[in-house]
């Protein structure tokens, strides 16, 4: 029988920009999956083999209230989507990190070689009373997931 644990909480946790924390609301798109391809044998009507082929993932999506006077991050969003690719696009490794309730590192993912797709503030609506909110849109080659071993111990 398990012991009680202390799951981790998915509202506490911190992204990593250039080695400084960057605080945001909401993150999504962390997955990976595989692609399938079906295949049809000959002579066998009754399936079709479905067979791996490449890894694939969403990008990173970034949620906050807008920050009016900048960050490093709306920064480097700025020149990599308003220059186009009149430069060569800079690439910077990513981290979020999944906090216990003392603030301990549970789990990290590494967002490898991100780079701004997308930026966006929410609509602004004159009859409501809301925040603006910016959303930045990361794609990456990879990520790598780095669990903390301290967690297995909970459920010993």
């Amino acid at each position: 029988m398990a012991k009680r644990a202390n799951y981790p909480v998915s509202f506490y946790f911190e992204l990593s920009f250039k080695g400084v924390d960057a605080a945001f609301q909401e993150v999504s798109g962390i997955s990976k999956e595989v692609s399938i391809e079906e295949v049809v044998c000959g002579g066998e009507n009754r399936f079709k083999y479905r067979l791996p082929t490449t890894a694939t993932s969403r990008n990173l999506v970034l949620k906050r209230a807008l920050i009016p006077e900048g960050s490093e991050l709306v920064d480097w969003c700025a020149s990599s989507l308003d220059e186009g690719l009149a430069n060569s696009i800079e690439t910077h490794d990513v981290s979020v990190s999944l906090l216990d309730a003392d603030g301990t590192v549970c789990v990290m993912w590494t967002f490898f070689n991100a780079y701004p797709v997308k930026y966006a503030i929410s609509d602004l609506k004159s009859n409501e009373n809301g925040l603006a909110f910016e959303s930045i849109e990361l794609a990456y080659n990879y990520f790598e997931i780095t669990p903390d071993l301290s967690i297995s111990n909970l459920f010993d």
